[in-house]
Formats: structure tokens, C-alpha cells, sequence
């Protein structure tokens, strides 16, 4: 985030990120695409969108409070050393989903920190964010036709967890997208449309939360008071709208599928290459 970075730009990347983040269609790839169009002109950094994303976290963790809550009693409950489990004893649904969630953020933390320096330049080229917009955009819609759409979070086990936390590390690409990487992942391992965006939303709160803390804890270049304010005001911003947008998409899954943002998708990616092509967009 440069000098020039202001409170307009702010609060538009605030808007846009909690409307985007749950989507699949890459807050990330909008944040970045975003950036140099707006009075600051600048892209907002990987610090920018990480800590951001705290908001729109929170916003899930409150949605879902229910359900974060019974996961961490039954895995506390789970644990020999601490909790009631007996050796041999089946685990609790919740407690499984919760390792099965502690599973799935291990790839991305690893990848995270082995292409931290990728992650802050090179995957952030527009070029590639609209390669990634397309391709995944397309790989969406081909899962959703492909699925049986028959197994519930409750029938996931270890090989699942492996596969949608790979999934959901390909988001470190901005124009993956988070959600739309574990969902598309869950769509081809037969989930439905409700169980795999649900999973999707559990398993991204470890990842965004360690990766939004971090960014506040080790961040190598530090931001000046304005520009601290700046974020926060951005992520208060990215809570209230990505609440809503929560209520919103879940209730969409469960009768509707994901044509719209296919076609979205591809109609962002294809614009963006026509417009560096033609040197609309530097």
C-alpha cells in the first residue's frame, strides 16, 4: 500500500472484498484487479487483502457459531490425554469434522510460507489472475455437472481432507478463489452444493485467520498510522457486507447452481486480457 492509498480506495476494496469473498469468484482477484483502477492507483498488497479478511472471517465465525462451537467441544473431547474418549471408541461427527478441517489448513499454511515471496509478486500479475479467473471458472461448472451431489460433510474422511485443503491452497493464485477452489474440489468428490459450500466456509477460518495474523504479526513493511486505520476501517467494512452475503449465497445453493459465476468468471477473465492486450489496463 502506497502514500497515495486514500479513503475512498478503502472503502470500495472494503465493499468489494466482503462481497466477494464468499463467492467463487476470488476476492483476491478483485482486490487486485481493483487496485490500480482507483484514486490511489495502487495495488493494495497481500497485507491489505490478508488482514481484511479477517472481517469477512468473523463474519463466519458468527454465522457458523453453532457449529464452531460444537467442533471444538467434541475434539477437545476427543483428545486421550484431556477428554472422554475411550481407545477404540468411534469419534463424534463434530469432532471428525474438526480434525478433518485441522487436515485440510495444513497445505496451505505449509505452501503459504514456502511461496510467501510468489504470493506477494509474481502470482499477483494480472495476466495470471485472469488465467486463473477462466480456468477455474471452467473447472466449476464441469464439477457441477460431473457430481453425484449425494455425500454429506458427514460421510468426508482423511483422503477428503487431504484433497479439499490442496484445493483450497491453490487460492494463494489470486482468481482461484477460496471458495470456489474447496468447492469445486467437494462438487468432484460427490458432495452437494450445501455440504460443499458449507465445508468450504469451516475450512477457510484457520486458514484466513493464521494468514491474517500473521500479516498483522511479522508484516516486513510497516504501515504508517492512516494506513493502519485505513485497513481496519476496510475490514469493519468487508464484516458487515460479507455477513449478508453469507445469508445470501447459502440460501442461493440450496435451489440454484453456479452457472452465474461460471460465466461471470469468464466474462472477468477475458475482459481483463483484452484490456492488457489492448492497453486498456496497465
Amino acid at each position: 500500500m502506497n502514500d497515495t492509498f486514500g479513503w475512498l480506495d478503502a472503502l470500495i476494496l472494503g465493499l468489494v472484498q466482503g462481497l466477494t469473498e464468499f463467492l467463487p469468484i476470488s476476492s483476491s482477484a478483485h482486490l487486485r484487479i481493483l487496485g490500480p483502477l482507483l484514486p490511489g492507483g495502487a495495488d493494495p498488497g497481500a497485507a491489505f487483502t490478508a488482514i481484511t479478511q479477517l472481517g469477512t472471517e468473523l463474519a463466519v465465525l458468527i454465522y457458523f457459531r453453532k457449529d464452531v462451537l460444537r467442533m471444538l467441544v467434541a475434539w477437545f473431547a476427543s483428545l486421550p490425554v484431556i477428554g472422554s474418549r475411550r481407545p477404540g471408541e468411534a469419534l463424534h461427527p463434530d469432532a471428525k469434522l474438526a480434525w478433518l478441517v485441522i487436515l485440510g489448513t495444513i497445505p496451505i499454511c505449509v505452501l503459504g510460507l514456502l511461496l510467501r515471496s510468489w504470493i506477494e509478486t509474481t502470482f499477483r500479475t494480472l495476466a495470471l489472475t485472469a488465467v486463473m479467473l477462466i480456468v477455474f471458472g471452467l473447472l466449476l461448472g464441469w464439477a457441477e455437472k460431473r457430481s453425484t451431489q449425494t455425500r454429506q460433510i458427514g460421510q468426508l474422511g482423511l483422503r477428503d481432507g487431504i484433497v479439499l485443503g490442496f484445493a483450497q491452497a491453490m487460492a494463494l493464485i489470486p482468481g482461484v478463489s477460496r471458495s470456489g477452489g474447496t468447492i469445486t474440489a467437494g462438487l468432484l468428490l460427490g458432495m452437494t452444493r450445501e455440504a460443499a459450500g458449507r465445508f468450504s466456509f469451516l475450512l477457510a477460518i484457520p486458514a484466513v485467520l493464521l494468514s491474517g495474523f500473521y500479516q498483522l504479526l511479522f508484516k516486513r513493511d510497516p504501515m504508517s498510522g492512516e494506513q493502519w486505520m485505513l485497513t481496519f476501517m476496510a475490514t469493519a467494512i468487508a464484516f458487515v457486507v460479507g455477513y449478508a452475503v453469507i445469508v445470501w449465497f447459502m440460501r442461493l445453493i440450496s435451489n440454484k447452481g453456479f452457472g452465474f459465476f461460471v460465466i461471470y468468471r469468464v466474462l472477468l477473465g477475458l475482459a481483463i486480457l483484452a484490456g492488457l492486450h489492448f492497453g486498456f489496463i496497465q
